[in-house]
């Protein structure tokens, strides 16, 4: 039996629990005999993988090799991940190189085996990585079970605060946001952007993000989100726009807004009656 987290409300108050109890409840998470015995079976075999093909034929292996990077629900999509793998990721035609999700370049870069004649399989350190990446994902994937919000949160916190620190020009950083679904959700989300806005031209979303970014945050750029707090002004504006979205689309809100319209109490006392 895995450990189930605890997220007993939303917004702001859930978002502070969380983030209180988050170690105790990821290190309870982890202690799960069924995280456990994953562990333990990527640790045992992942060394004597030499290939792409090799992995993805070990389905147990690939749910772990995926899980360490949020790609889980690709489990299924073996051919695909595999061309990922064996392209690697130093020829910029690389699959990976083209994807707009870089968590598949993430994925391929650090397996390695198109990249090295030796992969990083190899490595004695190799598995201990990957399984603290796979302990972080899929505790967050178990908190997205009870709450898909709070996993979009912990996800841009960690996320956005790696992208801050990379080595390209911020336009780069704020494309990285708008090719990462769950953090492209959060910030549209926290700018109050609308879900036709990833039907507009590229440029012109670039645009609108730093123009938002500058009005919510005081800075244009994404290099801002290596400050924690930037971050977490950030999550504030993203959870309290959930909420109240969330409290919007309820009956009662429904309710409220035809009451609020000539003659609809007339049409709201006949439903009731």
């Amino acid at each position: 039996m895995t450990y189930a987290p605890v997220v007993p409300f939303g917004g702001l108050a859930g978002w502070a629990f969380l983030t209180r109890t988050r170690e105790a409840q990821k290190t309870a998470f982890a202690s799960s005999p069924a995280v456990q015995r994953d562990e333990a079976y990527f640790r045992d075999r992942i060394g004597g993988i030499s290939s792409a093909e090799e992995l993805v034929s070990d389905r147990r292996l690939l749910s772990v090799a995926l899980g360490a990077f949020g790609l889980e629900d690709d489990i299924n999509n073996r051919y695909f991940i595999r061309k990922v793998l064996e392209d690697g990721t130093l020829d910029p035609k690389a699959l990976g190189n083209k994807l707009a999700d870089k968590r598949y370049l993430e994925l391929s870069k650090a397996f390695g085996f198109g990249d090295y004649a030796t992969p990083r399989t190899k490595l004695s350190d190799f598995a201990e990585k990957v399984l603290a990446r796979y302990e972080t994902q899929s505790f967050e994937q178990a908190v997205g079970d009870a709450s898909d919000e709070m996993r979009l949160a912990m996800n841009a916190e960690r996320e956005l605060a790696t992208l801050a620190g990379r080595d390209v020009s911020d336009d780069t950083r704020w494309y990285s946001i708008l090719g990462s679904a769950p953090l492209r959700q959060v910030v549209e989300t926290a700018f109050g952007l609308p879900r036709s806005f990833s039907g507009i031209d590229l440029d012109q979303q670039l645009a609108v993000m730093k123009d938002r970014s500058e009005r919510y945050l005081g800075s244009s750029e994404a290099a801002q989100f290596s400050d924690p707090e930037a971050v977490q002004s950030l999550l504030r504006l993203y959870l309290l726009r959930s909420e109240s979205s969330s409290a919007q689309s309820s009956p009662a809100a429904a309710a409220l807004a035809l009451l609020g319209q000539p003659g609809s109490s007339q049409g709201i006392l006949s439903l009731l009656i």
